[in-house]
């Protein structure tokens, strides 16, 4: 009798640990599953995009035709499972490190500048102390508040040329928050009012040369591109 009961006993935890094992198996992330949780709803395309880039990214302009139906695309929002995934952040550290490099050296960036459609954008806030880069997902203008003032404007996807444009002093914006998923509000006044109107333009698919008065070549921005291509050629060269 003692033995029957052993191996019953026996029985029942070998039964009850095959349960948990292929318990615990069904509840690991597949292949596939993980794939989803690393880029959310990002597409293949714009994975494939990020990972071709190294530390920077190429700039998209007006020059090329191609470049330019994705500039003037609207750009689609962000899911939360996007923003609290791995592609995001390759993307913001990437925009960062593109609109902060010397060859660059911007204020401001959208998505869609480096052939992504997403709302997504990078700004430099002259409004906080040490004036930071911060990126913003889901970024909207809830509100426009006047006066409206004239000023020279530039664009990354818009070389040599610099506008004068139109611009409201003081805008609310909404954004995702990175943390909490939430929609979050931020009163933002001055230059970097200015360069959030720019850059949530390009997530409609708006240059700011749709909006301004006076384009001109900006001399000192067209020497400056020369020179980077005299030095890029002679790199190639050397080699």
């Amino acid at each position: 009798m003692r033995e029957n009961k052993n191996n019953e006993l026996l029985a029942s935890a070998f039964l009850i640990s095959t349960i948990v094992i292929a318990m615990a198996i069904m509840m690991l992330p597949d292949k596939k599953s993980r794939k989803a949780v690393e880029a959310g709803n990002f597409t293949d395309k714009e994975i494939s995009l990020l990972a071709s880039s190294d530390s920077t990214m190429h700039v998209y302009t007006v020059n090329d035709s191609s470049e330019t139906r994705v500039l003037r695309m609207k750009s689609s929002a962000l899911s939360d499972s996007a923003i609290a995934s791995k592609t995001f952040r390759t993307l913001s550290a990437k925009m960062l490190a593109t609109v902060e490099s010397p060859e660059e050296d911007g204020v401001g960036i959208a998505a869609p500048q480096v052939g992504i459609n997403r709302r997504v954008i990078a700004v430099k806030r002259y409004d906080k102390p040490g004036e930071p880069f911060e990126v913003y997902a889901n970024a909207k203008l809830d509100t426009l508040i006047g006066p409206m003032a004239k000023g020279p404007e530039g664009c990354l996807s818009v070389p040599p040329m610099k506008g004068i444009v139109a611009r409201y002093s003081s805008v609310v914006v909404s954004y995702t928050d990175q943390n909490t998923f939430k929609t979050r509000r931020d009163t933002v006044k001055g230059y970097s009012a200015i360069i959030f109107q720019h850059e949530c333009d390009h997530l409609d698919g708006i240059l700011y040369i749709d909006k301004a008065d006076t384009v001109y070549v900006d001399k000192d921005w067209e020497a400056q591109i020369e020179k980077s291509k005299k030095v890029l050629k002679t790199a190639r060269t050397s080699h």
